[in-house]
């Protein structure tokens, strides 16, 4: 049972340029659906509960989802604790901007083994640029501290930068930068619904230019011996290693993991929690009756559409392409080309990184 709740929708205490889950409120009759109540929390955790098989996974994010307050969480465990009677896994992550995470936030957080993803795009310049605050300043100082903060605290975190044109052209600087946090997932910025390309756009040359100048580096690294991890690269060796991608976008389907909005409100997928994909309430419905429900059966099929090109294509094992990448009437996944400008150079060198980590 994987879970993703929006505790306050889509409110936020920055205001990021190229924000995807902003602009999918934009495209709903209603907008944000404000904090959740206490009673949604319980529902959702006792009918995940119920539903899971060996473990459940409650991700928060927003917005932002510390705006709710520290209460909200500490409310979280009680009720696993009390609805938990199979004993099952549960795992608590939640994603931030680190603007409201203080030495409290951040025992508390470690204290109750949160998996923190924290957003840093980085370089000064780039993460300055597309993530302000209300009064249009920078927040890359304020991320920061939230990182200092969650390691004096011993709290598990990890990285999630946006590459976006600003930073896609600084590859070496970008690794450089983050590699001392040591868990890093990098992002391509996603366009909005109206596909308009935008300052912060990323192009496929951009891409590939950015992917081939981090990899070696990553690669580099870890015959070293040091520990660093990168999301998409580890992903690429797990495949080649016989096993099965955890990133739904290498998987070459989807899946409903369930978003569950502030309201209650059911999506089958982050990228996709527009009107048209609800699939009904968790105050209401059963998970069960969710993802069996004749929405949730259109959205997975619909993702099984792939372009002549993917069906021929030498990496298609490694490349799924996320359905929301995927150009409208072709169904070609719009990094194709920067996919396999990048594997065409490092695909050797993922073959060795996953002979040698068996």
């Amino acid at each position: 049972m994987n879970l993703l709740i929006k505790p306050t929708s889509s409110l936020c205490n920055i205001e990021c340029e190229y924000c995807f889950y902003l602009d999918e409120c934009n495209n709903r009759k209603i907008k944000s659906y404000g904090m959740m109540t206490d009673e949604t929390l319980e529902l959702t955790v006792k009918k995940a509960l119920m539903n899971a098989d060996g473990s459940a996974v409650f991700a928060f994010q927003g917005g932002e989802p510390t705006l709710i307050g520290i209460d909200f969480y500490k409310r979280l465990l009680e009720f696993e604790r009390k609805y938990n009677t199979n004993n099952v896994k549960i795992i608590n992550t939640i994603q931030t901007n680190g603007f409201l995470i203080d030495g409290e936030w951040a025992a508390f957080l470690s204290d109750n083994h949160f998996l923190v993803g924290l957003s840093l795009d980085g370089t000064r310049e780039a993460h300055n640029k597309y993530r302000k605050d209300k009064n249009g300043k920078g927040t890359w100082d304020k991320a920061l501290k939230a990182a200092e903060l969650l390691q004096s605290a011993g709290a598990e975190y990890n990285v999630l930068c946006v590459i976006t044109s600003a930073n896609a052209k600084n590859g070496e600087l970008v690794y450089n930068t983050l590699k001392k946090h040591k868990y890093l997932q990098f992002i391509p910025c996603i366009d909005g619904f109206d596909n308009k390309k935008r300052a912060y756009s990323l192009s496929k040359n951009k891409y590939a230019e950015f992917l081939c100048a981090v990899f070696p580096l990553y690669y580099k690294d870890l015959l070293k011996g040091e520990e660093i991890s990168i999301r998409l690269f580890d992903n690429y060796i797990d495949i080649l290693r016989g096993k099965v991608p955890e990133m739904c976008g290498l998987s070459g389907k989807c899946a409903c993991y369930g978003v569950i909005e502030a309201d209650g409100s059911v999506y089958p997928c982050d990228f996709y929690a527009t009107d048209e994909w609800r699939l009904g309430n968790v105050n209401e419905d059963g998970f069960s009756a969710l993802f069996a429900s004749d929405t949730a059966k259109r959205f997975i099929l619909s993702s099984y559409e792939k372009s002549d090109d993917c069906k021929s294509c030498q990496y298609r094992a490694l490349c799924g392409g996320c359905r929301r990448e995927r150009e409208e009437h072709t169904q070609k996944y719009r990094y194709c080309e920067s996919i396999k400008a990048f594997l065409d150079k490092n695909y050797k060198l993922l073959y060795d990184l996953a002979v040698r980590y068996k």
